[in-house]
């Protein structure tokens, strides 16, 4: 039982319109689901992935209207990577951001300071993409490569934790890589100044299970010393949340059943959709929600 590498990346943004744009317009991602954080109903949560909202393309955000900006810190990812397939999307895309290229990497921030970076796949994963006017298939985002994080002694607290997790350790970085893909998170040592959760910072990282595995997960992350949260239903996916030892917020999500359960797949992300147990909410959320355009109502096709 392996987890097959990362689901989704949630994070936290203050202006969702300002969000849309960015990860519509400019990384070419389709808004996949516009729905509300379950655990707090009056504040969106926004997802973006491939065209089919596949799990490994998926990057997720909490909007708090106004939020300050934060600071990643120890315990908090810092950095998501992304892969694209050639040294020729790396042109296109330092171009596309306005910064320059590094020898195997691209590197750029959101407006509200979240940290990314490009580089070329070298795995036999599928693809994941999404069509955009501007972005020839050839050069998009084809979904995560993994994402970087910040610890103190995380080669004492955190590696014993998930080497039991089934994650295999280069260096300072742990892979996992199940049936369909792979992935992993990179430790680097922490800044002295604290962490600040906020605008522009990750909220947590999801690793890819099956449906039938989040019992086993449950017992498995225990028994390594974690502290998992009982399965929760999210509709589109159940998830377990834990910590481990560096303070990095895990959750484990399942593949299925998918954002198409309750929506037509070709018009993904075009209306606010809440979860059969928050429909009853919708006359008291919709009305306080900032309203979000259809990213794609502009398009031109051929």
């Amino acid at each position: 039982m392996r987890l097959d590498g990362i689901h989704h990346v949630t994070n936290i943004t203050g202006d969702a319109p300002q969000n849309v744009d960015f990860y519509t317009g400019r990384l070419g991602l389709r808004l996949v689901k516009k729905t509300v954080n379950q655990d707090d109903p009056t504040v969106y949560h926004l997802f973006y992935a491939d065209e089919q909202g596949s799990p490994g393309a998926d990057i997720t955000f909490f909007e708090y209207p106004g939020a300050q900006p934060g600071r990643a810190g120890a315990g908090m990812v810092h950095t998501i990577v992304w892969r694209v397939g050639s040294d020729a999307a790396l042109d296109f895309w330092a171009e596309r951001m306005g910064v320059e290229r590094e020898p195997e990497r691209v590197r750029f921030a959101d407006p509200e300071g979240l940290h990314h970076e490009l580089v070329v796949a070298a795995v036999p994963d599928r693809p994941l993409v999404a069509e955009h006017p501007e972005i020839p298939a050839e050069h998009a985002l084809q979904g995560f490569e993994g994402v970087r994080a910040y610890a103190r002694n995380a080669e004492l607290r955190t590696a014993p934790f998930l080497d039991a997790l089934g994650f295999e350790r280069d260096a300072g970085r742990w892979s996992t890589r199940g049936a369909e893909r792979g992935g992993w998170i990179e430790y680097e040592p922490a800044p002295d100044e604290p962490p600040i959760p906020g605008a522009g910072t990750v909220h947590h990282v999801a690793w890819s299970s099956e449906l039938d595995e989040q019992e086993q997960w449950i017992e498995r992350v225990a028994a390594a010393g974690g502290r998992p949260t009982p399965v929760i239903d999210r509709f589109w996916f159940r998830s377990v949340y834990f910590r481990e030892p560096s303070g990095v917020l895990f959750e484990i999500a399942t593949k299925g059943p998918g954002f198409s359960t309750d929506e037509d797949p070709a018009h993904l992300g075009e209306k606010l959709i809440l979860p059969p147990a928050f429909e009853h909410l919708r006359a008291q959320v919709e009305p306080i929600l900032t309203p979000l355009p259809d990213p794609r109502a502009s398009w031109t096709r051929t």
